[in-house]
């Protein structure tokens, strides 16, 4: 048996901070709880954002985060706003207080998404639309309302959270990847429209990253399966999967325009 069969590799030790976004502000969409969008948020303080403002659906998790962040110690200044990605309302209001509590927004993490397990037979047209309507609208959504702040201002960075399942196929997620498919075909085209106003535009596109709001939405032992398949024997900690966008969200991605970035510890 080698090292990377069985129980998978152990996880790395988490990589402190960098400075990568000192002085930068950052707005992230479904930051609250334990996934990918909190991981981002808690990253970005810790690169040294001078002040941050996240977002989800749900009002406790979002209180909760927020004071998490706040609890880490670091200088950045912390806001919360609740929003519905599906809603055009909420996300102008979003935007809209994001560059007034913020001072105007750098620096966009689109992680809004949803998934779930459905075989197409018995997937309803409700099942389909919901899902496509906050991963792929609500990304757009929010990037268009974004992109219209920071035009004016000729400068900006917006990351959008994808899926190894827009390249793959797996059985009983023809909607989540559908739209993760559909993300970075959109990521691809508003990138090049964007960067003739100094604007990159840019995705990761993780393949598995084990948080508690995943296991509830794939298949019995589905995500366990897939894990085995990556090439440490493990899924990704959501911080590893974070990393990237700092990486991308950074100067250090400076020439970097319309690519999804897999983050998959085997081939996309």
């Amino acid at each position: 048996m080698t090292a990377n069969e069985g129980a998978g590799a152990a996880a790395p030790a988490y990589v402190e901070g960098h400075g990568l976004l000192e002085g930068r502000t950052v707005l992230i969409t479904a930051a609250a709880g334990a996934g990918i969008g909190f991981a981002a948020a808690r990253r970005a303080v810790e690169e040294g954002c001078r002040a941050i403002m996240i977002s989800d659906m749900h009002e406790r998790r979002l209180a909760e985060a927020a004071e998490r962040l706040r609890a880490l110690g670091h200088e950045a200044a912390v806001h919360a706003l609740r929003c519905d990605v599906t809603r055009e309302g909420d996300v102008q209001a979003l935007v809209e207080a994001a560059e007034d509590r913020l001072g105007g927004i750098d620096i966009l993490i689109n992680n809004a998404g949803l998934g779930g397990f459905r075989p197409v037979v018995e997937m309803s047209d409700e099942e389909w639309t919901r899902v496509l309507d906050v991963t792929l609208t609500g990304t757009m959504r929010m990037t268009r309302a974004t992109l219209r702040r920071m035009i004016p201002r000729r400068r900006g960075v917006i990351v959008n959270n994808a899926s190894v399942l827009g390249w793959r196929a797996q059985k009983g997620q023809s909607h989540y990847a559908a739209a993760k498919a559909a993300v970075m075909a959109f990521t691809r085209c508003s990138a090049v429209e964007a960067a003739e106003y100094g604007i990159r535009i840019n995705a990761v596109s993780p393949s598995i990253a084990m948080h508690e709001f995943l296991k509830k939405a794939a298949g019995p032992g589905e995500l366990e399966a897939l894990a085995t398949q990556e090439a440490f024997g493990r899924a990704a900690e959501v911080w590893e999967v974070a990393n990237v966008m700092m990486f991308l969200a950074s100067d250090y991605a400076g020439y970097m325009v319309g690519e999804v970035v897999s983050v998959s510890s085997q081939r996309a």
